[in-house]
């Protein structure tokens, strides 16, 4: 191979582990990964970090991009600029909260248009399940879209309306008839319907609002749809560690379910949100420090697969004071790795647990065989992180299109020094390149 890079670390981290390395780039293509004092090939420029960590780029597979239609809200320039400084080198975008939704094939040419020019990372497509579209399914699959998120409660946006019981049985036999994954938002209508609804700044009052049980039903029913119907499901966004024992146990007798995560559940608890925080609000919501340390318990058992932003972001004037009708969503995109490693790291875990959190285990999940994983083969993409430098977020410095974060000035471990996308420096310091970012399609 023509190698024309090699990103050479005392520290690179590879399926093997971490070892000193020198990665030989050829074509946007890891040709090889040598030793650390291998000869660099004739023409090949060398690039050495010296003790900085070189992981694989991160993977994010639920992103709210929300571009057409309420680009006001994000974009897929800003997101995938987030996205870039934060590490991440592929992310896939949820098919709703932009107008139109993903939907039918129509309405994914008109996603994928405009995201072509602006895109700095690779970027694929979620498809969604309405109550009335299980004909747009398999052409959606045909398509490229990586699998069909459904909500089983309102989704916020009246253009994405839930599934019931029925419905999602009837979407979920057609998905698993051509062999495709089914995403599922798990929170029980009956159940919220049923717990105490109060207006106001009180996070207490909001948390009461969108209980545990809401999350256990939904996830219980699912697994029961998806042992029934010989179904692959994966869970959203978990919130409530009471739903990992019927998960693991599922599992165990070969229900295919997979689920994840996300860091505001996981570095958040909500002893400490002050009322009127409005910025902390999401759904399912952020729970309790002993809810926290189960989860934790949860990834480091391998019953969590993995750990994804759900980056939600909104204007401002939607996070008012009232948590009963802000807007539900935390915007994290470029916070995540650092966020994740600072807890992480505080709890024992290592790097080489993150990357299998936030690189390998999404890349499985979407089936994206080139990413997740330093090794031969796959596409060069990497970030490049100084695990021990802290910095204190400053909203003014994100990427994201409005500055309103959870994270505001929580100091965090880990400075993302570069970002690589196919052997191409795309973030280096905080200074961005011009996008270069492909649209990905399902097993492409």
């Amino acid at each position: 191979m023509d190698v024309n890079l090699v990103l050479r670390s005392t520290r690179v981290i590879t399926p093997e582990g971490t070892r000193p390395a020198s990665i030989a780039v050829s074509g946007g293509t890891i040709a090889a990964v040598l030793a650390y004092d291998a000869e660099v090939p004739a023409g090949a420029r060398l690039e050495d970090v010296g003790d900085d960590v070189v992981l694989p780029g991160l993977v994010d597979t639920h992103v709210h991009v929300n571009d057409p239609g309420r680009t006001e809200w994000e974009g897929f320039w800003t997101a995938t600029r987030a996205a870039a400084a934060g590490g991440i080198t592929t992310l896939l975008d949820m098919p709703l909260n932009s107008v139109p939704p993903t939907t039918t094939v129509d309405n994914l040419r008109v996603k994928q248009e405009v995201a072509r020019s602006k895109a700095h990372v690779d970027v694929g497509f979620w498809g969604g399940a309405l109550p009335d579209n299980v004909k747009d399914l398999r052409p959606l699959h045909d398509a490229g879209v990586f699998g069909f998120k459904c909500f089983l409660s309102p989704s916020g946006v009246e253009e994405f309306p839930e599934l019931d019981q029925e419905r999602l049985a009837t979407s979920l036999a057609e998905i698993s008839g051509f062999g495709g994954l089914m995403i599922v938002h798990a929170e029980d209508p009956h159940h919220l319907a049923a717990a105490p609804q109060r207006s106001g700044g009180a996070y207490a009052d909001f948390l009461a609002s969108r209980p545990r049980d809401a999350e256990n039903t939904a996830i219980e029913n699912l697994i029961n749809q998806a042992r029934r119907l010989d179904a692959r499901v994966h869970v959203l966004h978990l919130s409530s560690s009471d739903a990992l024992a019927p998960i693991a146990a599922a599992r165990a007798e070969g229900v295919k379910i997979t689920v994840e995560s996300c860091p505001h559940f996981l570095t958040l608890t909500a002893e400490e949100i002050p009322d009127g925080a409005t910025e902390f609000k999401c759904c399912p919501p952020i729970r309790e420090a002993v809810n926290q340390d189960a989860l934790w318990q949860g990834l480091a058992d391998g019953t969590i697969d993995c750990i994804v932003s759900d980056h939600s972001p909104s204007t401002a004037d939607l996070k008012t004071p009232d948590f009963a009708s802000a807007w539900g969503g935390i915007s994290s995109l470029q916070l995540g790795l650092p966020a994740i490693w600072t807890e992480a790291r505080r709890r024992g875990h290592t790097l080489e647990d993150v990357v299998r959190w936030m690189s390998e285990g999404p890349a499985r999940l979407a089936g994206l065989s080139r990413k997740g994983a330093i090794e031969a083969g796959r596409d060069a993409d990497f970030a490049v992180l100084a695990p021990d430098a802290t910095f204190t977020v400053d909203p003014a410095e994100l990427q994201h299109r409005n500055r309103i974060t959870a994270y505001a000035g929580r100091t965090l471990s880990g400075v993302v020094t570069s970002t690589w996308l196919r052997g191409e420096r795309i973030a280096d310091h905080g200074t961005l390149a011009e996008p270069s970012g492909r649209l990905l399609e399902r097993n492409n």
